[in-house]
This record gives C-alpha cells, sequence and structure tokens, in this order.
C-alpha cells in the first residue's frame, strides 16, 4: 500500500489529466482488490469462478516452482472490475512511416502506446492525434503489468479466456516482472511473449494435455503466418513511403496495400475456423501494425536463445539480460 500511494503522489505531482486518471484507475484496481483464497471461499462465488481462481492459484505456483518466474504478491488477489477491459490502448504513427510514437512514463520509461482507464478518454486522445495528420488506433486491454511496483491482481477481465490463454497471459505478464528494458517495447514484449510460449508447453505438457497443447500451437502458427502476411505489407509499405511521389498517389497506393493485407487475412482466418471480424472492423492503418511488430518482432532470437540455453529458464532469463545489456 505504501508503495502504491508514493507512486500515485508521484503521478499526480507531474500533473496533467492523463496521470490524474491513471493514479485513479490504478486506486481502483487496489480498491477492489481481494485475496483469492477469501474469494473462493465467499458463498456467494460463483462454482465456475471459484474453479478458474484454483486454476490461477496452481498456475501462480508452477511460474515460481518451474519457470523460476517472481515470487512475489502479484495475481495472489482477485478484482471485478466490471467491464471487459482494465485499459484502452493507444496507438499512433505518422501517415507516411511506420516509426510510431512514442511516450514516456516514470516506471515504464519510453512505449510506444498510451493506456486510459476510461474508453472514452482514448477516443478522446486517438481524435486530437488523428487531427493531427496521425494513423491511430484503439485497443482494449484486459490484463497489465507494474512491473512489479505494485501487487498486480487477477482481473474479471481476464475470466472471459479459456484456461490455456488465462495461464499464458499470467506468464507473459510475470515475465515483465522478471526482466524489463526501459525504453525498448519490441525487446520487452517479445521476450515476454517467448517466455508465455515455453512456460504454456511445459504446464500443458506436465498435465498430459495433449489436445489442448496441440491446439495452442496451432493458434500460435496461426498467429506467426498473420505476423508473416503483416512482415510483408510492412516492406512494402516502407519501399513505397521512402518513394518520391505526390501525396495523393502514395496515400491510393497504401491504401491498396492495407486493403489486400486485410483480406488474405481475413481468408486465413475463415479458412482456419476463426472469427475474421476483428481484422474486418476499423479502420486498417499504421497505427494498427504497431502491436504486431512489438509481441512478436524478435520472437525467434528468444526461441533461438532458450534453445541455446537447452530449455533452462535461469539459463535463459541471465542470457536475455546480458542480450539487453548489449
Amino acid at each position: 500500500m505504501t508503495r502504491l500511494i508514493v507512486l500515485i503522489l508521484t503521478l499526480v505531482s507531474l500533473s496533467g489529466c492523463y496521470y490524474v486518471q491513471a493514479a485513479r484507475g490504478q486506486w481502483e484496481l487496489t480498491r477492489k482488490s481481494e485475496p483469492i483464497a477469501d474469494v473462493i471461499a465467499d458463498q456467494e462465488t460463483s462454482p465456475a469462478l471459484a474453479d478458474r481462481l484454483r486454476l490461477v492459484q496452481e498456475a501462480r505456483r508452477f511460474s515460481i516452482d518451474v519457470l523460476g518466474l517472481p515470487d512475489n504478491d502479484s495475481y495472489r488477489t482477485y478484482a471485478d472490475i466490471e467491464r471487459d477491459y482494465v485499459v484502452w490502448n493507444v496507438f499512433a504513427a505518422p501517415e507516411f512511416s511506420l516509426e510510431p510514437k512514442t511516450w514516456c512514463f516514470p516506471v515504464a520509461g519510453c512505449v510506444s502506446y498510451r493506456g486510459y482507464f476510461d474508453k472514452a478518454d482514448a477516443e478522446q486522445a486517438a481524435k486530437r492525434l488523428k487531427a493531427k495528420g496521425y494513423d491511430v488506433a484503439v485497443g482494449g486491454v484486459p490484463a497489465y503489468s507494474t512491473l512489479g511496483k505494485l501487487t498486480d491482481p487477477v482481473l474479471s477481465s481476464m475470466m472471459r479466456w479459456d484456461d490455456v490463454q488465462l495461464v499464458a497471459t499470467l506468464f507473459h505478464e510475470l515475465a515483465h516482472q522478471e526482466l524489463y528494458v526501459k525504453g525498448d517495447s519490441a525487446f520487452n514484449e517479445s521476450f515476454a511473449t517467448a517466455v508465455e510460449e515455453s512456460g504454456v508447453k511445459r504446464w500443458l505438457g506436465a498435465r498430459g494435455l495433449q489436445q489442448e497443447f496441440a491446439e495452442y500451437a496451432g493458434r500460435r502458427k496461426l498467429r506467426q503466418q498473420i505476423n508473416n502476411d503483416v512482415g510483408a505489407a510492412r516492406e512494402k509499405l516502407e519501399a513505397l513511403y521512402a518513394q518520391s511521389l505526390a501525396e495523393a498517389e502514395k496515400r491510393q497506393r497504401k491504401r491498396a496495400v492495407l486493403e489486400s493485407l486485410q483480406q488474405h487475412i481475413a481468408a486465413r482466418l475463415e479458412s482456419a475456423g476463426r472469427d475474421p471480424s476483428a481484422w474486418l472492423a476499423g479502420e486498417l492503418n499504421n497505427a494498427r501494425l504497431i502491436p504486431m511488430a512489438l509481441y512478436e518482432g524478435r520472437l525467434p532470437e528468444f526461441r533461438a536463445l532458450f534453445e541455446d540455453c537447452e530449455q533452462q529458464f535461469d539459463c535463459f532469463y541471465e542470457a536475455a539480460r546480458q542480450l539487453a545489456r548489449r
């Protein structure tokens, strides 16, 4: 609680509505958080929620004993936030560039997104950026990490996932507490995704859940294929933006590349029996391509590092720290 008060005072002292809403949002999460054991024991807790929270307890212990992730108070409490997302992230990039706009914060350093606890605030921020000529995108986030600075709760917004995705997210967010490099979102997200991937494989293997792992691996393969599609489109866009063309022509060619990408991914998702509506909804632009590069951009590098360590997590974490220092 003392650390939370210090953080809130720090944010408020920086002035500005953004930091005030961030402090209020974080305080709301803390106020609503209850020990998971108490929630499970409460007779008013539904059996379904109690079962999911027991799963969280098992996964949390596994994250410590097997994956070597931080043994602290994070994800030992539960908060019902009564909404689908805890924050909404705003991404922005110039109209003819894939270089994301960045924002700098006391805890996280410089990152290529800005989070709001209220959707309307995020949409207003996006509107202001769009008026300045940026491509913008707003995306809801069911979970996030304070990097171990505070006690992160399990959120009700995480309960709509299946068991594997829920466990995967715990591993991913705890990985940020294990290693986080200020100002390098691509490093941080790719590292956490590698921990998540390897952790889920170890978790499901220990439980003999072969079918669940096959399904998880299938989703990961599909995601990689989509990333490859996005990467190819990014190369085309970068080449286009480097050309000396009239803005109208450049804009027309940009739209053609993005429409082709959207149609290609929609067809890929449909063939895999997945709903493509998320990709078909809203404008596809430079800003919407940013998260894909963050979460997956350096993943092959970290996968190779994990194999070099003979799949030993302690070795992998130390090798990643050395990589970060370089």
